[in-house]
């Protein structure tokens, strides 16, 4: 397992079409596109979700009881992923624009 980077291959979540992919770890990343290109079905619907589930299946049955169950991503394959955590935004602007943001260990 490599522990300098997030591998992904073949991920199939929504707008993304079997995308291969290396990010680095430790490192800021931020991901940018046009509207519809899959910037958070990659950030939130492959590699939040991913990260959650595999900590959710670290738990205890009893702890895993109190949470929902999140389906795995439409993903062929991840390597070097950390534990993962969402803080959700809340605005008390009315801008419409919004900003996303992860950050790997």
């Amino acid at each position: 397992m490599s522990t300098d980077k997030i591998i992904i291959k073949g991920a199939r979540v929504h707008n993304l079409k079997n995308i291969d992919l290396e990010l680095p770890r430790n490192k800021l990343i931020v991901i940018t596109g046009l509207s519809g290109s899959g910037k958070s079905s990659l950030a939130f619907d492959t590699l939040y979700a991913e990260g959650q589930r595999r900590y959710v299946e670290s738990l205890s049955a009893y702890a895993r009881q109190f949470l929902g169950q999140m389906d795995k991503p439409d993903v062929e394959y991840i390597e070097g992923l950390s534990p993962a955590i969402s803080i959700e935004q809340k605005s008390t602007s009315k801008n419409p624009r919004s900003t996303v943001g992860t950050v790997t260990e």
